[in-house]
């Protein structure tokens, strides 16, 4: 929800402490204000300072901008006729804030009274009051058809008392009705209340924290749309931090034998085997992709070596670093070394469904859909060591951007950026291929997260993902901005760009901030191909403020690249994640240099791919690509790799997914030819019988 005039917030226990400062927060902002408090002194005299400060933005009002209503909390009868007044000033209600809050010096085992003035009315305010308004603000919200906001405020001594948290965790499902209902645990302020705590115990816990923390942390809570159910913790040790971690989650999340997603069981392709296959391969060292490379036909040798595995490419994986493969920048040596390697395979990752396997390879089967990451993954066939299959669900486009894009982005962040929650993040080229992920996965953990991109349409894109301050430096200054908005600084930077953008970056850096270099494309392109920078004054710039600078390279992470990418396959397969896939289509190896070049453009959205190796057998497991309707998909006959000598039937289960294939909107696929002329006469029979067969005449 965006803070804005107009808006109106009822705040319990708003006379004093955090509710007061709450108060006068949002009242700061324009918003009306209904101030609920046992004391009348202090109630009216913060109703009189808000009600000053929302009338500079509003004039000629006919009812009070702010209000106090004198309430016991824990009267029922009182507390309903408070929110009842409120709805029938203001219209409805938008934010409830519930503060009321009190303390007893004595621990309840000691108390030799009944507690009705001591522990028993500390939980009848402290809890049961959190309940009863909490109830009566959703169902104002509810009443008035409204979305709205309701931040419940733990005990002084944050997560502890476990009681205000686990009930309004319990209420996250409310997000579906527009009602998004958060707590909020500050540690201790420096407030009336705080007074009463033992001060050793308080410098314990790390000493007061500024009211403006709880402030920042509550409009945090009100204006994160993705909030629902959580706990957003404050310390002075470790700042603003959603509860539990993601790290705090590992530790105690019920897991399957594997995380997965199975496909729907190996589809039993015949595969005929070709005689020779297409790939690209470097034949001289140049930053110039087109120039270095060239297209070969080679020969398919079987058998395989025993520990082998043939993988037929589908889709294979675009790189802004496929330039500095092709310069020879990734092997060891000089360029005498490296020439002696020529001509040598192109491509970093693919998917595909394997075509062979050795004698010694049991634990994969032909028709199994899998993922590469080795050298190669330009070509029509690639054979590849089993070790480094990678099993997937199906051979997706989004598969092949979670390998090289999604794990990059989801090891980095947290190996090198040791990222938690409650930070600023901030991504350059956002909008590009391992940017969407990183945005994406930033805001999952409960950060801030700034982008930068280049048009409006890469703008939008990442305003989708849940970016919540998107800088498009074709219509802004990127400097400015960070300077302007976000003067203390961000805590981590993403950095994949490189030159004037990794300045930039370091000098928006916060104290203790870590930026992690993850890559230059700038530097990639130029007449000279990728050259050393000098970095005048880094040492003492990152020693003034404590901070870090951290370079990732993947390859250096091979171990955490199953782990990562089942953990990307889940939140994807949950519709936790978004895998943009950029519209244009490459078809084909002889058409992987044109796909680098338009990578370097900078005109690609999400991540870039080469495919149509053969989507033939992309479809029979229901392969889907995101593109728009204005763009088409051409690809020969369906079944061209199977064995036309032998009779033919297909699969019940691929009939299902060819069906479910059918039903995807914004799919086109474009056959110049009827179906009867590329498919023997049974297969195209069956086709025409199943949905993917009324879809082809329906849009063919």
């Amino acid at each position: 929800m965006e803070l804005r005039p107009g808006l109106s917030a009822l705040v319990t226990g708003g006379a004093s402490g955090i509710g007061r400062a709450l108060v006068l927060a949002l009242a700061q902002k324009g918003i009306f204000v209904t101030v609920v408090d046992f004391s009348q002194d202090k109630g009216e005299q913060v109703a009189s300072l808000a009600e000053k400060e929302v009338s500079k933005f509003h004039s000629r009002l006919e009812f009070a901008p702010a209000l106090f209503i004198k309430c016991d909390v824990t009267d029922s009868n009182e507390l309903t006729a408070a929110f009842e007044k409120h709805v029938k000033t203001y219209g409805g209600l938008d934010i409830c804030i519930n503060c009321a809050g009190i303390a007893t010096p004595v621990p309840f085992y000691q108390d030799k009274t009944d507690g009705a003035k001591s522990w028993r009315r500390a939980v009848d305010v402290n809890f049961v009051a959190v309940i009863d308004s909490t109830r009566l603000a959703i169902r104002a919200m509810q009443e008035a058809k409204r979305r709205g906001v309701i931040i419940n405020v733990g005990s002084a001594s944050g997560l502890y008392p476990m009681g205000v948290v686990l009930f309004t965790r319990s209420l996250a499902p409310y997000k579906r009705q527009g009602i998004r209902i958060n707590v909020l645990c500050p540690e201790f302020i420096q407030t009336e209340l705080a007074s009463k705590v033992d001060p050793k115990f308080i410098d314990l816990m790390g000493g007061f924290l500024p009211m403006e923390m709880a402030v920042k942390g509550a409009f945090e809570l009100i204006t994160n749309e993705s909030k629902a159910g959580a706990c957003l913790w404050i310390s002075n040790r470790r700042g603003l931090e959603y509860w539990p971690t993601p790290a705090e989650e590992e530790k105690y999340r019920v897991r399957p034998k594997t995380l997965r997603i199975k496909s729907p069981d190996v589809v039993p392709l015949n595969i005929q085997l070709p005689q020779s296959f297409e790939k690209i391969v470097v034949h001289t060292l140049s930053h110039n992709f087109r120039t270095a490379t060239r297209v070969q036909r080679t020969l398919l040798t079987l058998p395989l070596k025993p520990d082998y595995v043939l993988l037929k490419i589908i889709y294979a994986g675009v790189n802004a670093s496929d330039v500095n493969f092709s310069s020879g920048r990734y092997f060891g040596g000089g360029n005498k070394d490296i020439s002696s390697l020529l001509p040598f395979d192109a491509g970093f990752e693919g998917v595909g469904i394997i075509a062979a396997i050795g004698d010694s390879v049991k634990h994969l089967k032909v028709g199994t859909p899998a993922a590469i990451m080795t050298f190669g993954s330009y070509a029509e066939f690639t054979m590849v060591p089993s070790k480094h299959i990678l099993p997937v669900a199906r051979p997706d486009p989004e598969v092949v951007a979670m390998l090289t894009s999604g794990l990059t982005a989801s090891i980095a962040l947290e190996k090198a950026a040791q990222m938690d929650s409650g930070k600023t993040v901030l991504v350059t080229a956002a909008a590009g291929g391992t940017g969407q992920f990183a945005v994406q996965l930033a805001k999952l953990a409960g950060n801030k997260v700034i982008a930068t991109c280049g048009g409006k349409d890469k703008a939008k894109l990442l305003k989708d993902l849940g970016v919540d301050r998107v800088i498009d430096y074709k219509a802004e200054n990127i400097k400015t901005v960070l300077k302007n908005e976000f003067p203390k600084g961000v805590d981590i930077v993403y950095e994949s760009v490189g030159g004037e953008m990794f300045d930039l970056c370091l000098n928006a850096l916060a104290t203790y901030g870590r930026l992690v270099v993850i890559g230059m494309i700038s530097q990639y392109q130029g007449e000279e191909g990728w050259k050393p920078r000098a970095y005048t004054g880094l040492c003492e710039k990152i020693l003034a403020k404590s901070q870090t600078v951290a370079g990732f390279f993947l390859v250096q992470y091979a171990h955490l690249w199953q782990e990562h990418l089942d953990k990307l396959v889940d939140l994807y397969s949950s519709g936790k994640l978004k895998v943009a896939v950029d519209p244009k289509p490459f078809l084909g190896v002889r058409s992987v240099a044109d796909a680098v070049d338009y990578l370097h453009s900078g005109k690609s959205v999400g991540k870039c791919e080469n495919f149509s190796f053969c989507l033939s057998v992309a479809l029979c497991f229901g392969s889907v690509i995101l593109m728009s309707e204005n763009h088409s998909i051409m690809f020969g006959s369906i079944f061209e790799l199977f064995d036309s000598s032998k009779s033919f039937t297909m699969p019940m289960e691929a009939m299902k997914i060819f069906g479910a294939f059918s039903r995807n909107k914004g799919f086109a696929v474009a056959i110049n030819l009827q179906a009867e002329e590329l498919l023997p006469a049974k297969t195209s029979k069956l086709l025409h019988q199943s949905k993917c067969g009324q879809y082809h005449k329906h849009r063919g």
